[in-house]
């Protein structure tokens, strides 16, 4: 059979059923990324003969004797086409798994397409961007500037890795061949809970291929936690990398280790298990009832209750709520449900394995490569400097990447086999098996006088962890914090993470802050109603202001510094911008239209110890050098990180060369989580960045026989009192004195900021079909001084785009028996192009005291006003109060139905 990939003609034979896009990869071909598996993102997309296909449903023998192009033949770095410099330029893209797919399907638009969009770019999933900049890239429209030396913050600059990304060259964690790298493959419990009784693997052995079978029995007995923080302390050691116990349907039953992924599912479908099936309980109310199933032992002293499964328990109150409340005219009592989301980042979870020169090298899509390397050391009972654990670029994280599981099950199999091993996450078991956001129910109970003042604020939190604890603890004290953002003598705290028979919750952006957020303000917009204030000017008058403290559980210390009004700025900025836009779009009588708004505080960084470590050198080459540990999964931290270190050594960012998520060739970072990647790892950046220049300036001072204090920076070379000294120059002199320029420095997640957040919708919603329309969209964001303009936006715009999809569309159903019936892209239903309006961000003229160059990490944050705007918005088009989420249009129609009271016009 012959084939011409990218204008190369050769004669090869694809295994029988093999897709086209598994048969060009194998040829190379790596910027053809995997998604879904089922026509559902376009990650895969290639064209044939010039056409876009989706290359993981095209069998790869119906490209014989036809022409297939991929990204990496469009164009090369050195000549790109002019789509490729469009979505550099503008920049279309944040991680850049489904940049490749984007530029494929998009090169071929007409002017008719083009005007289209939302129709010609239905078939191409992102998750990152919220679409506009792609939008901006397919017209053409570049935000990318050139940075003047010393100039780099405030200047929006592209990526280091743009050029690479744009053409397919950029490496993430499977584009890679390693000569005799075996597959790892797992079968999944079917049942939520039960105990293995036996596992038969003769069959299983039997396939030609399979090399290996792992059970419970062939695993290191040792507890550990799966989720990552510096202080491991904080979570539960309550999971075994194979248990003979399965707590939720879809857990890891058996690893099948073979030459192939084909003969390692097989080998999968083979294994004989004998399971006596428990009771189980999905509801966590259900499950802290007496005589409820009980998930976990008492082993691990943080389970405070297992009796009960109640992992953890937070009671707090400050001053009298029950004396707050008889002080009040109006008490407003609500309960609020949101339910359990994906992160849906386009590259699934997976990793690869190898022994090299004695040691264990495992290369992983992961948000914290540190903290993954001290997990699998204790695991396996490995020595430092037995082990490197690195990433290449992430396609996308959100918290579902802090954790490990993937990491484990390949290093335990290379251990065992001396081979290279690979581990790759089908997108099913991203859904059946990942960590998904914390379903949470919350009744939220206020007081307030006449003129709006509160005077009891009373929140009780049930949130379910799932089978595991992962994130449990941390999300709950987090969640904790939702009630900071409003003054009040009177506040109580109930909180409660219950083990449950479902897939294990972890970290999501917003950790912990986004379902509260909905339930605290949308009760605040009910009680407003109630009180007849307007929505903002009850929120204006109750949010806390500076100097005051974050009381939210308790009245003790922290380390927040809270110095700005952001929020009230947040307010008045979204206010105005609803005032200003008016609703000029006439949708006819069938249609409601009402406002909303929302607002929100949150943390610069975890509560948790965050650590990171950056290095700076001059190179011999007179290149700088910029060594960090946190990994760019799309955030955006890559590019900030050299505007750091370019603005403070006075040069420009393609000047500074970074080596970054390597724990061979960089420092300790605890991860890339909580945007703890600008504001702990770039504190680091530009601590060391720092003391580089003082010392390059201390020497050139003496080298030159000058004060210090007339030396200066400039780009490649030192100002020594009016004389340029190239830094080839200093460089020579420094080395024949054995001196080295290089810095390293430390940075902590405390003391900490406070980013601030608003949001407002104006939507349209049907009568009959309970459709919504999002007429306009505006967020206005406190985070500090702007290091990167277009990237910033782009995180809002991100973070918008996925709190859409919290609110409207996306949504876990699982049967009676605990398993999802619709693991998959196409049925959960992300937002795609079509349901993404453009956003009008406003930032907060503002700076920050203890961030790096006076920023605020802000990515994190941005999506927790979404949804209670969205709700809020709903009840004042229809005068239907939704308390649970999705906000879907079967539920909508049905309660607009019931509510008489709707307006007729």
């Amino acid at each position: 059979m012959t084939y011409t990939v990218n204008g190369r003609t050769f004669d090869a034979e694809p295994n029988p059923g093999q897709c086209l896009r598994t048969f060009v990869r194998s040829l190379g071909h790596h910027g053809v990324k995997k998604g879904c598996d089922a026509g559902d993102c376009g990650a895969c997309t290639v064209w044939l003969d010039g056409d876009p296909v989706h290359s993981c449903i095209t069998p790869a023998f119906r490209a014989e004797g036809r022409e297939v192009t991929t990204i990496e033949g469009l164009g090369s770095p050195d000549d790109l086409h002019p789509l490729q410099r469009q979505f550099r330029d503008a920049p279309g893209f944040q991680c850049g798994f489904c940049t490749a797919g984007m530029i494929m399907t998009s090169a071929t638009f007409t002017d008719a397409q083009k005007e289209d969009l939302p129709r010609a770019l239905k078939g191409n999933l992102c998750r990152c961007t919220g679409y506009r900049a792609i939008e901006d890239a397919v017209n053409g429209v570049a935000a990318v500037e050139v940075a003047e030396p010393g100039r780099a913050v405030g200047t929006s600059v592209g990526a280091p890795a743009a050029t690479d990304v744009v053409t397919g060259r950029a490496e993430f964690t499977m584009d890679t061949e390693i000569d005799g790298m075996l597959h790892l493959k797992v079968l999944h419990s079917p049942h939520a809970h039960a105990r293995i009784v036996t596992i038969d693997k003769t069959a299983a052995l039997a396939v030609p291929g399979v090399h290996r079978v792992y059970t419970w029995e062939d695993v290191p007995r040792k507890l550990f936690t799966t989720a990552i923080h510096t202080d491991h302390l904080v979570d539960p050691d309550d999971t075994y990398i194979l248990d003979d116990t399965v707590r939720f349907a879809g857990q890891r039953v058996v690893a099948v280790l073979a030459d192939s992924v084909g003969a390692a599912e097989e080998g999968c479908r083979r294994v004989v298990v004998e399971y006596d099936v428990l009771p189980a309980v999905f509801d966590p109310e259900e499950a802290m009832a007496d005589g409820a199933p009980q998930l976990h032992g008492s082993d691990d002293p943080f389970v405070r209750d297992p009796v009960h499964n109640i992992l953890l328990e937070l009671h707090g109150e400050v001053g009298d709520v029950e004396a707050g409340f008889a002080e009040a005219d109006v008490i407003h009592e609500g309960s609020y449900f949101t339910p359990r989301v994906q992160h849906a980042h386009l590259e699934t979870h997976g990793s690869i394995a190898w022994m090299e020169d004695g040691r264990l090298h495992v290369r992983t899509s992961s948000q914290s490569p540190s903290i993954a390397k001290v997990k699998l050391a204790h695991l396996f009972d490995l020595r430092p400097d037995q082990l490197r654990v690195f990433c290449m670029r992430v396609g996308g994280g959100f918290g579902g990447k802090q954790e490990v599981i993937s990491e484990d099950l390949v290093a335990l199999a290379t251990l065992d086999t001396g081979r290279p091993v690979c581990f790759e996450f089908t997108r099913e078991e991203e859904f059946t098996t990942a960590s998904p956001r914390h379903p949470m129910k919350l009744t939220i109970k206020l007081g307030a006088r006449a003129d709006g003042t509160l005077t009891a604020f009373q929140v009780r939190n049930v949130s379910n962890t799932g089978a595991y604890g992962n994130h449990g603890g941390e999300t709950l004290f987090a969640a904790g914090a939702a009630i900071s953002a409003y003054r009040c003598l009177n506040k109580k705290f109930d909180g409660y993470s219950v083990y449950t028979n479902s897939v294990p919750s972890g970290a999501l952006r917003g950790y912990g802050m986004t379902q509260p957020a909905f339930a605290v303000e949308s009760a605040m917009h009910e009680l407003a109603v109630a009180l007849d204030i307007d929505p903002l000017e009850l929120r204006r008058r109750n949010i806390v202001r500076p100097g005051d403290s974050l009381v939210a559980i308790d009245d003790g210390p922290d380390d927040v510094v809270f110095a700005e009004d952001g929020l009230g700025q947040c307010i008045d900025l979204v206010d105005a911008a609803l005032r200003r836009t008016g609703n000029g779009q006439v949708l006819g009588d069938d249609w409601l239209v009402g406002e909303g708004t929302a607002s929100s505080l949150h943390e610069t960084a975890p509560p948790t110890e965050h650590i990171s470590e950056a290095w700076a050198t001059l190179g011999d080459d007179g290149v700088y050098e910029l060594a960090v540990g946190t990994v760019e999964f799309g955030e955006g931290t890559s590019t900030a990180h050299v505007q750091i270190a370019a603005t403070h050594l006075g040069t420009t960012p393609s000047r500074v060369r970074l080596v970054q998520s390597d724990t061979d060739r960089t420092g300790f970072d605890t991860g890339a989580f909580a945007s703890a990647g600008l504001f702990v790892a770039g504190n680091a950046v530009s601590r060391a960045s720092e003391a580089l220049r003082d010392r390059i300036l201390a020497f050139a001072a003496a080298h030159t026989g000058v004060d210090v204090a007339s030396c200066s920076m400039d780009d490649d070379g030192v100002l020594c009192d009016g004389t340029r000294v190239p830094l080839t120059e200093l460089l020579d002199a420094a080395r024949r004195r054995g001196i080295r320029f290089t810095e390293a420095r430390k940075a902590y997640g405390s003391p900490r900021s406070v980013v601030s957040n608003t949001h407002g919708f104006r939507i349209a919603v049907h009568r009959v079909t309970g459709e919504i329309r999002i007429l306009y969209s505006v967020h206005a964001t406190d985070a500090g001084v702007i290091i990167n303009p277009v990237q910033v936006r782009g995180q809002i715009e991100g973070g918008v785009a996925q709190g859409i999809g919290f609110a409207l569309t996306e949504n876990f159903h699982v049967d009676d028996n605990g398993v999802m019936i619709n693991p998959n892209l196409r049925n959960y239903r992300i937002p795609t192009y079509a349901d993404i309006p453009r956003t009008e961000v406003l930032l907060v003229d503002s700076t920050d005291s203890v961030g790096p160059m006076r920023a605020k990490g802000m990515a994190e944050c941005c999506i927790n006003p979404v949804a209670p705007a969205l709700a809020n918005a709903l009840e004042n088009a229809t005068g239907v109060r939704f308390r649970a989420l999705p906000l879907t249009p079967e539920r909508i129609y049905s309660r607009i139905g019931e509510n008489r009271s709707v307006p007729t016009t």
